[in-house]
């Protein structure tokens, strides 16, 4: 099948260059001409692993290309995907979808033939009904269904998530796009994965549902960690205990400084604000909401209160800015929060991300950024742990000891063991332990 793709953010590469490499011919396209160029050279403008490989051995079997106009992708394609931006909205916190009806207007005056338009892009409950009026009113003769098509992939393991998805969710109303959408996700019937048909309201409502019930569960387990503290447990035993229930499930419930990343901060915002327009307000949402916010800044004081309650004139080296490992994504990140709230009592900051720092220094200021963990502790009076890459967690202790100047350690992922951390003269603290 023919696909166009419109938007080269992390949803539409990572979905463009997959459905290149299950067979199909698809055209990226972004207004972007920098992003296109460098895309069209072998470059890649997001940190996403196995992704650049993907994309150039698409584009060198032709199966994969990239465009600043959409008129001609448009114009061949069956699938059109609208996979551009729903960032909060300024000043109320509803999804911004101004990029997304923009795609819609500019996809109805150049679409030939029958075409399915499918958003991608994270949207309230009724936008796909928008997206068809808009189509509609300029092309009242037009061949063409809207779909939704949520994207469930993590950022660190997109392309795995992508072509061995849990479930592939599609919301549409006629059997004609039905049928072009299970043509489309073919390749994936090998895996047996599930494609569940529903209408379209309902599919974009399952994408918030999911994104707000993982922030419940990463939300529940930090309270949780905040109680083991105080009671003399440990969360992630209690964790284990409570994931191995069936109902329950393992996953998201690692404590920590709070989520962030581009999916769950907006799409809680969002869901909260749709929910309370329609007279159902949703008090468990809107309170993970405020649990995590003020759980970001607690992280900060956490860190003075370890280092005895005053880190005026103290050198802190952190380690870890993006909000997860595996990303170069800064967007809403702990760090944000933390920071800045540790030079405001007074501490000055070193820090190291392994591909987050270019983004870093366009967001905080103020920072020393170093090329190393080693480098980053040396002469530190403490080190902050606040995102959980690999190479973190098995660091030379002995070293680290060496390099700092003091002996403070916070770990706010739990990565390390307390008795092991204690036999290498640090003083440490962890989350919920």
């Amino acid at each position: 099948m023919r696909v166009a793709m419109i938007g080269t953010g992390y949803v539409g590469l990572v979905s463009g260059a997959c459905f290149a490499d299950f067979g199909h011919h698809v055209t990226c396209v972004d207004k972007n001409e920098k992003k296109v160029e460098m895309l069209r050279s072998g470059g890649i403008p997001i940190y996403e692993p196995g992704l650049d490989l993907m994309v150039q051995r698409n584009v060198r079997d032709e199966r994969l290309d990239f465009a600043t106009d959409l008129s001609d992708a448009v114009k061949n394609a069956d699938v059109v995907f609208i996979a551009v931006g729903t960032p909060s909205r300024r000043g109320d916190g509803h999804a911004d979808l101004s990029y997304v009806y923009a795609a819609a207007e500019e996809i109805a005056s150049v679409m030939e033939g029958y075409t399915v338009i499918v958003n991608k892009s994270t949207v309230p409950v009724g936008t796909g009904d928008e997206v068809e009026r808009i189509i509609r009113e300029r092309r009242p003769d037009g061949d063409f269904s809207v779909v939704s098509n949520p994207e469930f992939l993590r950022e660190g393991a997109a392309i795995d998530d992508f072509k061995r998805p849990d479930r592939v969710v599609v919301g549409a109303e006629d059997q004609r796009a039905q049928a072009a959408m299970k043509e489309l996700y073919r390749p994936l019937y090998l895996n047996e994965t599930p494609l569940l048909f529903t209408g379209r309201r309902t599919s974009e409502l399952i994408k918030y549902a999911a994104n707000a019930f993982l922030a419940m569960k990463i939300t529940f387990i930090n309270e949780i960690a905040d109680l083991c503290e105080v009671v003399d447990a440990n969360v992630q035993e209690v964790a284990r205990g409570v994931g191995l229930d069936k109902r329950i499930g393992s996953k998201f419930l690692n404590a920590g400084p709070g989520y962030g990343g581009s999916c769950f901060p907006k799409d809680t915002l969002a869901l909260t604000k749709t929910a309370e327009e329609a007279g159902t307000p949703l008090k468990l949402v809107e309170t993970t909401v405020a649990v995590n916010d003020a759980r970001k800044r607690a992280m900060a004081d956490k860190v003075v209160k370890a280092m005895g309650g005053d880190v005026t004139g103290k050198t802190i080296a952190v380690l870890g800015l993006t909000f997860k490992p595996n990303t170069d994504d800064m967007r809403d990140a702990p760090s944000l929060d933390i920071i800045p709230a540790l030079q405001e009592a007074g501490a000055t900051i070193r820090a190291y991300d392994p591909a987050g720092i270019v983004e870093a220094e366009r967001l905080l200021d103020n920072v020393e950024f170093v090329s190393g963990p080693y480098l980053c502790s040396e002469g530190a009076d403490a080190l902050v742990i606040i995102t959980e890459w690999n190479e973190f967690r098995a660091l030379d202790l002995d070293r680290l000891s060496q390099s700092m100047t003091g002996n403070v350690v916070v770990d706010l992922r739990n990565i390390y063991g307390p008795d092991d951390m204690a036999q290498h003269g640090f003083a440490y603290t962890s989350v919920g332990r």
